[in-house]
């Protein structure tokens, strides 16, 4: 970073690009993407967060904790507070089914699957418009991405914001 009269030039570099940084244009994506689904859920009392959740279990009958978390990609606190809400609500219980002592498999309750198969057209509806939203390149672009991500081959040394300066200068 350059010192111009003494202060920190924060023109001239990472900081420069913030706008323009991966990192907040994910983050802008991501909690875009989200309200159109909370949004569409808000009239059954529960997130898109937690409507996943829900349908994980759904699919799977009973899955555990750490499962979850594997299969999603999880931070254990995002989903120890979405799985609370859930639990509380009476929508998932834990379940002694295929139980080893230190986990705790979790299934849906009849409350549970009410709610996924009364929720499942507002999800449908809310795709459809977070699929409008990003047309349809968007859409595929995100797609693509995602499989990058999950499914990494080579990293890109490409830098995005060329205006860059390295800590010498």
């Amino acid at each position: 970073m350059l010192k111009i009269g003494g202060k920190l030039d924060l023109t001239n570099g990472p900081i420069s690009c913030l706008g323009d940084s991966v990192f907040v244009m994910a983050r802008f994506l991501s909690r875009s993407v989200t309200e159109i689904f909370d949004e569409a859920l808000r009239p059954f009392g529960i997130s898109a967060a937690q409507f996943v959740l829900l349908s994980m279990i759904g699919e799977t009958g009973s899955i555990t904790r750490a499962e979850m978390a594997r299969l999603r990609h999880l931070e254990r606190s995002t989903l120890t507070r979405n799985l609370r809400l859930i639990l509380s609500d009476g929508l998932v219980e834990e379940v002694s089914d295929n139980a080893d002592g230190r986990s705790r498999p979790i299934a849906l309750t009849a409350a549970g699957k009410e709610l996924l198969l009364n929720a499942q057209p507002a999800w449908l509806r809310a795709t459809a418009q977070a699929k409008a939203r990003l047309g349809r390149e968007g859409t595929m672009a995100l797609i693509s991405i995602a499989d990058r991500i999950t499914y990494p081959a080579e990293e890109s040394s490409e830098d995005p914001c060329p205006q860059s300066v390295n800590a010498t200068g």
